[in-house]
C-alpha cells in the first residue's frame, strides 16, 4: 500500500505481532466506510497505530461520532478522514466529544466547518492545546470575550504554535509595526501569514513608500494588487 514499514513499526511496535488477518480486517472495514485503497497508504503512514486498533471499540465509534455528532453523511466519511486521519486514533469519549463540547461552548457551532475544514481542532487536547492558546491571546491584552471572538473568526488560531507563531508575529506587530490590538481583534488572520515571506517584506515596502495601508489589505492582496496599492496611495 506504499506504507514505510520501518517507520510504521518504529511508531507502532505492536505491528510486530499483528496478524495479517487483523490488518486485512481493518483495511476491509475502512473500505466499507468509503475510504479508497489508494488513500490508505497515506492514512496508515501518518497513523500506523490504526493498523492495530480494535474495530468495534476504537474505529467504529469514530464513524458513529462523525455521523451522529457532526452530521457527516456516510458518503462523505472519506473526505473528513483524508483531511484528518488522526480522527481514527482518537478516543470518542476522552478526546473527540470533550473537544466538540469545548468548541461548542465557545461558540463554534458550524458542524460543517468543523468536519470538513477544521477537524484537527477535534483531535487537539482541550487542556494542553486549546485553552492555553486562548489564555495566551488574553495575556496579550485582549479580554476573554475578544479572544473568543478572534478564534470564532479564525479557528486556525487554535492550530498555531505559541512559541513559533504567536510570539514572534505579535512582537513584530507591536514593536516594528507599532500596531494596535484593535487591528488584530478585527483581523486575527494576521497570524496565518508568514512573518518572513509576507509580513516583514510588505511592511518594509510600505515604510519605504511612506503610505498607509490597512492590515487586511496589506496581507490579503495579491502581489499585483499590493503594487497597485503602493502606487495609488
Amino acid at each position: 500500500m506504499g506504507v514505510d514499514s520501518g517507520r510504521a513499526l518504529a511508531q507502532n511496535p505492536s505491528l510486530h505481532s499483528a496478524s495479517l488477518h487483523s490488518i486485512h480486517s481493518i483495511v476491509t472495514f475502512l473500505q466499507s466506510k468509503g475510504i479508497h485503497l489508494k488513500d490508505l497508504g497515506r492514512i496508515f503512514g501518518m497513523c500506523p497505530t490504526i493498523l492495530t486498533c480494535d474495530i468495534k471499540n476504537d474505529i467504529n465509534p469514530v464513524f458513529n461520532f462523525l455521523s451522529h455528532d457532526l452530521k457527516v453523511p456516510d458518503q462523505n466519511f472519506r473526505k473528513v478522514i483524508n483531511k484528518c486521519p488522526r480522527l481514527l486514533i482518537s478516543s470518542v469519549r476522552d478526546q473527540l466529544k470533550p473537544a466538540l463540547f469545548y468548541l461548542h461552548k465557545l461558540g463554534l457551532r458550524d458542524l460543517h466547518a468543523l468536519a470538513y475544514q477544521d477537524p484537527i481542532l477535534l483531535v487537539s487536547s482541550v487542556e494542553k492545546t486549546l485553552m492555553p492558546k486562548l489564555d495566551y491571546l488574553v495575556s496579550l491584552g485582549f479580554t476573554r470575550g475578544e479572544a473568543i471572538g478572534m478564534v470564532l473568526r479564525c479557528p486556525a488560531l487554535f492550530t498555531f504554535s505559541i512559541e513559533n507563531n504567536f510570539k514572534p508575529k505579535f512582537d513584530y506587530f507591536a514593536e516594528e509595526m507599532e500596531g494596535r490590538l484593535e487591528e488584530l481583534k478585527e483581523f486575527p488572520q494576521y497570524f496565518a501569514f508568514s512573518l518572513e515571506k509576507r509580513i516583514k517584506p510588505r511592511h518594509m515596502e510600505i515604510l519605504q513608500s511612506g503610505v498607509e495601508i490597512p492590515l487586511p489589505l496589506m496581507l490579503k492582496s495579491t502581489d499585483e494588487e499590493f503594487r497597485e496599492l503602493l502606487i495609488i496611495k
